[in-house]
C-alpha cells in the first residue's frame, strides 16, 4: 500500500510537471503571438499625416517618438483640442452672426460701420481658422474606422469642405468685389453653422 501511494504520488507530480511545463509553453507561445496593438490608425487627414504620421515632422524630428507612452500623452492633447475647436466653434458662429447684422446695415447705406464690420472681420477669420485648426492638426486617434452609409461626421465633413472654401473666397473677394464676397460670406455662415448644428441632431 506505501509503495502503491508513492508510485500515485510521483504520477501525479510528474504529471503536474509536465503540464505545468506545457502550459509554460503555451502561455510562451501565445504571448509572442499577440500582435502590439497598432499606434496609428490607417486613414488620417492629410495635416495630421505631415506632422503625427509614421514619417511625420514630430516623428523624423524626435519632438514626439512614436511609442505607446507617447501616444497616450497624444490622446490627451486630442481631446483637449478637439474640445477648443467645439467651444471656439460656438464663439465664432456667435461672431458671425454679429458680423452678418453689421454687414447687413453696412450694405444697406450705414457707412459708419465699415471700420466695425472690417475689425468684426478679423475676429471672425481668427475665431474660425484658429477653430479650424485645432481640428486638422489635432494628434490622429489610435482607430479610425470607415462609417458605411450617411452619417453626421460626413455631414461635418462635407459642410467643413463648403464653408471653409466660402470663407477662403471672402478674404479673397472683400476688397474687389463686393457682391461674391457678400454672397461667400452668406455661404460661410449658412454652411458653418449648418455643420455646427449637424452633431445635435
Amino acid at each position: 500500500m506505501p509503495k502503491l501511494l508513492l508510485i500515485i504520488a510521483i504520477s501525479v507530480g510528474v504529471n503536474t510537471l509536465s503540464f505545468a511545463q506545457e502550459g509554460e509553453d503555451l502561455f510562451m507561445i501565445f504571448d509572442n503571438s499577440i500582435e502590439s496593438p497598432p499606434l496609428l490608425p490607417e486613414r488620417m487627414v492629410f495635416t495630421q499625416r505631415i506632422f503625427w504620421g509614421e514619417k511625420g515632422i514630430f516623428r523624423t524630428t524626435g519632438v514626439a517618438p512614436l511609442n505607446m507612452e507617447q501616444r497616450q500623452k497624444e490622446l490627451k492633447v486630442r481631446r483637449v483640442m478637439l474640445t477648443s475647436h467645439q467651444v471656439l466653434g460656438y464663439a465664432t458662429l456667435a461672431a458671425m452672426v454679429a458680423q452678418g447684422i453689421i454687414g447687413g446695415k453696412l450694405y444697406n447705406g450705414n457707412d459708419s460701420l465699415y471700420s466695425l464690420h472690417k475689425t468684426m472681420g478679423d475676429v471672425v477669420n481668427i475665431g474660425y481658422f484658429t477653430t479650424a485648426g485645432m481640428s486638422l492638426f489635432a494628434p490622429p486617434p489610435l482607430i479610425n474606422k470607415k462609417v458605411r452609409g450617411f452619417s453626421s461626421i460626413k455631414a461635418h465633413k462635407i459642410l467643413a469642405t463648403v464653408h471653409f472654401s466660402a470663407m477662403v473666397a471672402t478674404n479673397i473677394y472683400k476688397d474687389k468685389n463686393r457682391e461674391i464676397h457678400k454672397g461667400a460670406a452668406y455661404t460661410a455662415f449658412g454652411s458653418y453653422a449648418m455643420a455646427v448644428l449637424v452633431f445635435k441632431f
